[in-house]
């Protein structure tokens, strides 16, 4: 018996030995771990994604989350600053024919090459009546469409013609300025393979598996999965024809913006969405600040956050979005809510954009004024109004108790419906609402038809107003910058006067990610995804 336990006490020692090492060896391979798990970088969001459909996008977490999958023909690291992706050039002598020649080297994940017929492809698809899209106001320059951007008769558009497997030629109604169409056709539409898309009925295209589950895209990362409202996993595309990706795999998580402080602060998670979809509240920037392992910085953004009228509802007349204007005092936002990290502006052209017209003022906070404007109105105040909130940016949420007081101060009675954001955007695009809070993230040009104009894919809030949307496309096909510049100054004005939607604030947007990580989000947001592929943690 005393051979045996001694057996079995050397058999414990033994083991007990060899779980050491193991122990050992394990965390001896924690910097190989730690490495390994520097391949992976995880995105906070506070707004879901709404759609993985390259044609259809209206929010803007859904658009950022398509940039990781879709290349466009022409990123915009900078504003107006235009650069080759899927096409290597995008070029005109006449501002009217534009010559764009791809990328000989683009191909969809599943190998196939990237051709002149998925460019024109995409764009018949877009131009489709059938077809579901928020692309439509991005392409309606070219011949053969109408002022939506869609065919009135037949099934191809006669401004787009192949000249061979890589070039395609451009025929816009007249001459452009050549960074409007680079912008919004060149930057804002994804191209769509057509060898998968061609299967699918046009009507069909918003509910096929080619959007919920994409598998041949052209991005630099392509999709894994999504598990709705908390976060979409992607992969590196080792084929990617601008150079293999550094990182081999993206999260994007979707949390609050208090659980966001948290998991930047804790390193889950190494860097913001940032620009309306990422938010870090403004009372924890003084915290994340003293993070030494943390880049934090706030600059200027095109956009801001709007009080929206369903504008097809008869009695929310000018006299009474007037009046809803005026009795909101927006000062207390910008200063209780931001802290000076925000501005007060009267229409939705924000400070930042060189169309800006700054002696356009915002209508006062006038609470005399505004009873007045109401009363003009003949709305009636015995009815209770239902107010939509996004939940997930706190600032937001907080800003709508606010608006509520204001409102009851004037005579309105106000409810507050607290929804998640893709809830909330789908009942923007049906009109299913009275009044709702929404963030947009606004484009570089200024024709913002597509949030104002009949048929606009973001025209949430239901205007059908002939004179602006007279004046919009008007100015948008106009070539000359001063002659835009002039016309755009006389749209700030129209709007103001009108308030088709309230603007409460233009809001300077918070980076916050990882000091370890190159790339990241740049000062011009809608550029920050064009070297995504070059990203890496030092």
């Amino acid at each position: 018996m005393g051979v045996w336990n001694w057996f079995g006490r050397k058999k414990t020692l033994v083991l007990g030995i060899a779980v050491l090492l193991g122990a050992v060896m394990l965390s001896g391979c924690g910097s190989g771990t730690e490495s390994k798990a520097r391949d992976t970088l995880t995105i906070g969001l506070t707004n879901a994604p709404d759609s993985l459909n390259p044609l259809f996008n209206p929010g803007t977490a859904g658009q950022f989350t398509l940039r990781f999958m879709y290349d466009t023909l022409l990123g915009m690291p900078e504003p107006n600053k235009f650069e080759p992706q899927l096409a290597d050039s995008f070029e005109s002598q006449d501002s009217q024919n534009f010559t764009v020649k791809l990328n000989p080297k683009a191909k969809w994940t599943d190998g196939q090459p990237v051709t002149a017929d998925d460019v024109v492809f995409t764009l018949n698809t877009i131009a489709n009546p059938a077809v579901e899209t928020t692309k439509s106001s991005f392409i309606n320059m070219l011949e053969g469409l109408n002022d939506m951007g869609k065919l009135e008769h037949g099934s191809t558009i006669s401004g787009v013609s192949v000249v061979d497997e890589h070039t395609v030629i451009l025929k816009t109604k007249r001459p452009v300025d050549p960074n409007y169409i680079k912008c919004m056709l060149g930057f804002e539409v994804y191209i769509i393979p057509k060898h998968v898309f061609e299967t699918i009925h046009p009507a069909d295209i918003s509910n096929s598996d080619a959007v919920t589950k994409p598998t041949v895209t052209s991005g630099p990362f392509k999709f894994v999965n999504y598990k709705t409202n908390d976060h979409v996993e992607l992969a590196a595309n080792m084929d990617y024809y601008r150079g293999e990706p550094k990182l081999k795999k993206i999260f994007l998580r979707i949390m609050n913006g208090t659980n966001l402080v948290t998991e930047l602060k804790s390193g889950n998670v190494q860097m913001a969405a940032a620009d309306g979809i990422g938010i870090v509240p403004i009372k924890d920037l003084d915290v994340l600040k003293k993070d030494s392992r943390l880049l934090i910085k706030t600059t200027p953004q095109f956009g801001g956050q709007y009080l929206e009228f369903n504008n097809a509802n008869p009695e929310f007349n000018v006299h009474f979005r007037r009046a809803v204007t005026m009795a909101i005092n927006r000062k207390r936002l910008v200063d209780d809510l931001y802290k000076g990290t925000a501005k007060i502006v009267p229409t939705v052209y924000t400070t930042g954009s060189s169309y800006y017209d700054k002696s356009v003022e915002p209508l006062p906070y006038d609470l005399e004024s505004a009873k007045r404007e109401l009363a003009q109105s003949g709305f009636d105040t015995s009815k209770e109004l239902t107010l939509q909130v996004p939940i997930g940016n706190v600032l937001r949420e907080q800003s709508a108790d606010l608006i509520q007081q204001d409102l009851q101060a004037l005579g309105i009675q106000v409810k507050q419906q607290k929804l998640d954001f893709p809830s909330v955007l789908a009942n923007a695009r049906k009109g299913d609402y009275e009044l709702l809070l929404m963030g947009y993230s606004l484009r570089v040009d200024p024709d913002y038809s597509m949030y104002f104009v009949p048929g606009g894919g973001s025209n949430f809030p239901h205007v059908d107003d002939p004179k602006l949307t007279d004046m919009l496309n008007q100015a948008k096909l106009m070539i000359s910058p001063d002659e835009r510049k002039t016309a755009y100054s006389e749209i700030q004005r129209y709007m103001r006067d009108n308030q088709f939607i309230t603007s409460l604030y233009e809001q300077d947007q918070i980076i916050a990610q990882d000091k370890k990580l190159k790339g990241g989000i740049k000062e011009f947001w809608e550029g920050s995804l064009h070297d995504l592929h070059e990203w890496h943690f030092e």
